[in-house]
């Protein structure tokens, strides 16, 4: 998990200049066809797996919220608020995930857990606030941050909805499975945009940046976060998202768009002690195993 965040951290900025040559609805495409294509050649080469038919049903509906939903507004969102915003909207995933755990999986809300999320929050929001190189001078867009929110959401109930399912069947499975599916409902509303881009004019950075956010931050970020969701509770998974932002400060420091002061360094340390205090947190297993969780 901590990997796959360091790949959308670095996404963000990375996005936000492809943004400035492809429209949302072409970069989202880029995306979700490049990694259901990459995915496809890599299940050639792994075992092979049948789908039960009622699991088939359910990973489209997994594609519409770990996918389709999760990748489109937050794309259509970053294209109408300014980076900032984004990156602070990102930070209520762990508490939008709590919450959809302990409706959906009657997961404990324990006090560590809610101490471990306000850590970490305070952390990323200190880091974010404290970055000059958080706005690109783009002013933030209500729109744009209900589109955020929503991507949040809809990941959080993607993480905690279809956890049993992630786990039952390999990554690459349920991988290939979440991207025809999701390419298969947003090719419909993006072919025009795509249609109309001269690929033959395309500059190679451009390429390059292109490719690291469908094989970086989608083929490979996806790959990582189901090898995450098998073994951590879905909480957990989702406070690594405070990782992303500790990622823009690094990159921003190491190009010389920002400094590096005690605040930083106190924000960071914030986040991972948050980070930890959740992982110190007990399940509804392990509390139910200890008699102190009733039915």
């Amino acid at each position: 998990m901590f990997a796959a965040n360091v790949m959308w951290g670095l996404n963000a900025p990375i996005g936000k200049s492809v943004l400035r040559e492809f429209s949302p609805l072409s970069v989202t495409t880029f995306r979700m066809v490049g990694a259901a294509i990459a995915f496809w050649i890599l299940s050639i080469f792994c075992p092979k797996e049948n789908v039960e038919s009622k699991d088939l049903l359910k990973l489209f509906f997994a594609a519409l919220f770990g996918v389709v939903f999760n990748q489109g507004c937050f794309i259509f969102g970053l294209s109408l608020t300014s980076p900032i915003d984004a990156s602070i909207v990102t930070t209520t995933t762990p508490i939008i995930t709590m919450i959809v755990a302990a409706m959906y999986l009657h997961e404990p809300i324990t006090n560590k857990k809610i101490l471990g999320i306000f850590i970490g929050a305070m952390g990323a929001l200190t880091l974010i606030l404290s970055s000059q190189a958080a706005s690109d001078g783009q002013s933030g867009s209500i729109v744009g941050d209900l589109f955020c929110l929503i991507a949040q959401l809809s990941f959080a109930v993607y993480l905690t909805v279809f956890r049993d399912l992630i786990t039952k069947y390999s990554p690459v499975t349920i991988s290939k499975w979440l991207f025809i599916y999701a390419s298969v409902c947003f090719i419909p509303f993006s072919y025009h945009d795509v249609a109309a881009i001269d690929f033959t004019a395309i500059p190679l950075d451009m390429v390059l940046q292109i490719s690291y956010v469908v094989l970086c931050a989608t083929f490979l970020a996806y790959i990582l976060t189901m090898f995450g969701q098998r073994l951590l509770r879905p909480t957990l998974v989702s406070m690594y998202n405070y990782v992303q932002p500790i990622v823009a400060s690094i990159v921003a420091v190491a190009i010389g768009m920002d400094t590096f002061g005690w605040k930083k360094g106190v924000a960071i340390a914030l986040v991972f002690l948050g980070v930890y205090v959740v992982t110190q947190s007990k399940s509804k297993v392990q509390l139910e195993s200890e008699g102190k969780l009733k039915d």
